[in-house]
């Protein structure tokens, strides 16, 4: 188990993959359904902002505050990401103003179709696919195959353990 205190850290991975499988862990009648999602900034709080598309219920049916999970997996990246906190709807358009410079018609048009959300990272799973294999040539073949087939990549859990401030 690998633990690092640095959120530069976990920043870079994240814009280095850029979209993410978003799950609602919601208990409730209504919840926002699974969807891909591109992370438009990870701020010095440890908060990751996206767009998701608009629900065809009315949002104020919906949690405002709820757990959520997000997957960062992009093919050819030698890591992967998995992502726990709490999400939170953004209706403030003041918040939507400092985080996205769209001229005010396209501002208009977004809000109509999306939904500005943050999650809070409480928890995120670093898993580095990139070690060095025994072997050589079709051993090596042979191996990443099979780790692919099963997944048996390497773990090494990361914790923020962001300061009291926050």
């Amino acid at each position: 188990m690998k633990t690092v205190n640095s959120l530069s850290f976990l920043q870079q991975k994240i814009q280095g993959i850029g979209s993410a499988l978003f799950y609602s862990l919601n208990s409730g009648v209504l919840k926002f359904p699974t969807s891909i999602v591109s992370t438009l900034k990870v701020d010095e709080a440890g908060n990751i902002w996206f767009f998701i598309s608009k629900p065809a219920q009315h949002l104020q049916e919906f949690d405002w505050e709820f757990p959520a999970k997000m997957q960062f997996y992009r093919k050819g990246k030698s890591y992967s990401l998995q992502i726990s906190g709490k999400a939170c709807v953004v209706a403030d358009p003041e918040e939507m103003n400092n985080l996205v410079s769209l001229p005010a018609r396209a501002r208009e048009d977004a809000c109509r179709e999306v939904v500005l959300m943050k999650v809070k990272i409480n928890n995120a799973e670093y898993y580095d696919y990139n070690d060095t294999l025994p072997g050589n040539g079709l051993k090596k073949l042979f191996v990443r195959f099979y780790n692919w087939l099963f997944n048996t990549g390497k773990t090494a859990p990361l914790f923020l353990q962001p300061s009291p401030g926050y």
